[in-house]
């Protein structure tokens, strides 16, 4: 018999790609969303597959899912800084109300929980590479601490369901991810360079470009994320692309890929932006035998000829608008 998976943040760009891999391993998957920032596009060409059910809902809310779950992916959440600097309150509650709603759900399913967690939980780190024992540098009152404080007080009630109740659990660390699906419009700096160099405009670049990032390509994300799920590791664990680049250097391969002798311009660096991201992935190469293996520049194409097939409204729609 197929087991059932509930993914919350089905229609985000992680979300989607999770529902697709569970659903290649035989799995059924229940997906819901409110579509806060998540599209129903990301999910258009599963509506046909019998395996796939999708939902509507906003956990922060009390719900119900009356099936039976072997296992969730808790990946509800704004993860982009264009997102949570606009929805700060929303974002405060999908992470804990939110999250305390999906693990009753778990606890009262006895089903084993993997919550979406973040290297923002290490702010701007003093210790690098991170490793999961580092504790972070995090300023709560900043305008990134909605998110980053969120992302550790969800660890911390995850941790305590196991510790109190029992509850089977993994805590994913996710460092930065990129691929189709993307929002050209998120703010972030893959999206963000490549609808620049579409548009045959300047790509900003804030700061001098010198602060680095560590980006995973999605199939390996994916990939990483099941193995973690069903491992036996119910602590926090790195999940990332050790492989650093500093964002003038991916600015500049990013033109490489299309450009027409884009410029690039440089702004101020964003309040407790980070200076340096790279994942120590120590323990998910000896517990999960699992590291990246497609390189930036196979995943950069590929994500590139994604956003190369955008529409025009898709390609030059303006940042996201709350109500």
């Amino acid at each position: 018999m197929k087991k059932n998976v509930l993914i919350t943040g089905a229609a985000g760009f992680l979300g989607s790609h999770l529902c697709d891999y569970f659903l290649s391993k035989n799995y059924k998957v229940i997906g819901i969303d409110n579509f806060i920032t998540g599209s129903p596009k990301n999910l258009s060409h599963l509506t046909t597959n019998s395996d796939f059910e999708f939902r509507e809902i906003d956990i922060t809310h009390d719900f119900k899912i009356d099936d039976s779950i072997d296992y969730i992916l808790h990946f509800a959440s704004p993860a982009s800084p264009i997102d949570y600097l606009q929805i700060p309150l929303e974002t405060l509650r999908v992470g804990s109300l939110g999250t305390e709603n999906v693990l009753k759900i778990a606890f009262r399913n006895n089903a084993r929980i993997l919550i979406a967690s973040t290297s923002e939980v290490y702010g701007d780190p003093l210790e690098h590479p991170q490793k999961e024992e580092y504790c972070g540098n995090v300023d709560p009152v900043g305008p990134r601490g909605v998110y980053d404080e969120t992302k550790r007080f969800q660890e911390a009630l995850t941790t305590a369901y196991h510790t109190f109740h029992g509850l089977n659990i993994r805590i994913a660390r996710i460092f930065n991810t990129y691929g189709a699906r993307m929002r050209v419009n998120d703010g972030r700096a893959i999206p963000a360079f490549m609808g620049q160099v579409l548009r045959e405009e300047s790509l900003t670049v804030f700061g001098d470009g010198s602060q680095t990032r560590s980006f995973c390509y999605i199939d390996d994300m994916v990939e990483g994320i099941y193995k973690l799920l069903h491992s036996n590791y119910s602590k926090p664990m790195n999940l990332g692309n050790p492989e650093e680049i500093t964002l003038i250097d991916l600015a500049n391969e990013i033109i490489a890929l299309g450009g027409k002798n884009n410029k690039i311009i440089f702004k101020p660096l964003p309040i407790n932006d980070p200076i340096k991201r790279k994942p120590d992935i120590t323990k998910a190469m000896s517990i999960l035998n699992w590291k990246p293996k497609i390189s930036r520049k196979e995943g950069l194409e590929n994500t590139f000829n994604y956003f190369r097939n955008l529409s025009f409204e898709e390609l030059n729609k303006k940042e996201h608008k709350f109500a």
